[in-house]
This record gives structure tokens, C-alpha cells and sequence, in this order.
């Protein structure tokens, strides 16, 4: 198969992850979702590339190591940041109280968690021989793309679910980090 096309059916499922959880913050946030589609896109189209390529320069000694432990990382991430949307939803305040969808931390965060399967990726593109940069690339666009997507169908969906779009947003991002954790561990 073509490494473009092979590149974007993997960028498109990678950024699966990416629209998920970028649809929980428009949803969220529905009031700043230009700020977030822009945060959002940018920083998960870089991580996706970026863990890509990372995966990649670490598949000579540490695959092993990293595979044995990225679906935990993911799975806390997740689940720290859906309790503390679901706490948040469940406050009285008003929404526009302190809610720091934009925090520096929480989106590195969400990338990260979202990101780990590229690092996999990337180590397979070391393992099929495969320059890792232009399926990098792919996948960081698409990934960027999906998150913007996802933030805008985010700010819609918040229409729906009206004020209590932060523990739905809770709950997508912890059932995100469930399924993450049940791909990686034999629980059958």
C-alpha cells in the first residue's frame, strides 16, 4: 500500500481520539470555541506528529519499556480530567466561573493522552522501514482538522445538553480513557 494513503487511513484513526475529546471541551466551553478549536488543533496535530516521530528515534532500544506503560498514562490522564469536568459540572457556579478550559496543563495533558498511539505508530514505521516525517505530517493534519471539527461540533452539541455539558464531557473523556486501557490489557 501507498505510504500516503496508508498514512491517512492511520491519521484519520488516530484522530478518532482527537475529535473526542476536543467534541467534549466545544461542548464544554461552547462560548469560547474559536479559542479552543485554535488551542485544541494545534497542540494535538503537534503532538500526534511529534509522538510519531518520537516513536520513531525510540523504537531502537525502548519500545518494550514505552508500550508496556502508555495505555496507564493515557487512561490517568483521561480520567483525571473527566473527574474534574464532572466535579465542575456539578458546582452551582456560574459556567464563566473559573473553568480554565484553556489552561496550559490541561491541554498539554489532553494531547498527550491522546498522542500515545502515535508514539506505536511511529514505532512501526521504524519496524516497516518507513521515513517517519511524511506520514508525520499526514497524520499531524489530520489530527489538527479533526480537532477543530470536533470543538466546532462540540459548541452544537452543548445546545443539547444545555448546562450539564461538563459531566457529559467528563464522562466521554473517561469512557475515551476505559476503552484506551481495555485495548492494552487482556481483561478476557
Amino acid at each position: 500500500m501507498d505510504v500516503v494513503v496508508l498514512s491517512v487511513l492511520i491519521g484519520i484513526g488516530l484522530a478518532m481520539d482527537c475529535f473526542v475529546v476536543s467534541l467534549s471541551a466545544g461542548a464544554s466551553y461552547p462560548t469560547e470555541h474559536l479559542k479552543l478549536a485554535s488551542a485544541y488543533a494545534l497542540a494535538f496535530g503537534f503532538f500526534q506528529a511529534g509522538m510519531c516521530l518520537l516513536g520513531w528515534a525510540l523504537s531502537v532500544g525502548f519500545a518494550s519499556i514505552v508500550s508496556a506503560y502508555d495505555h496507564w498514562v493515557a487512561f490517568f490522564l483521561l480520567l483525571i480530567i473527566g473527574l474534574k469536568m464532572i466535579h465542575e459540572g456539578l458546582r452551582d457556579e456560574a459556567p464563566e466561573a473559573a473553568r480554565p478550559a484553556l489552561a496550559a496543563l490541561t491541554v498539554l495533558s489532553l494531547a498527550v493522552a491522546t498522542s500515545i498511539d502515535a508514539l506505536a505508530v511511529g514505532i512501526s514505521f521504524a519496524v516497516l522501514d518507513h521515513s517517519p516525517y511524511l506520514p508525520a505530517a499526514i497524520i499531524g493534519m489530520i489530527s489538527l482538522l479533526f480537532s477543530c471539527a470536533g470543538v466546532l461540533s462540540g459548541r452544537k452539541l452543548a445546545r443539547l445538553v444545555g448546562s450539564r455539558a461538563d459531566i457529559v464531557g467528563g464522562l466521554i473523556l473517561i469512557l475515551l480513557g476505559v476503552r484506551v486501557l481495555a485495548e492494552h490489557v487482556a481483561v478476557f
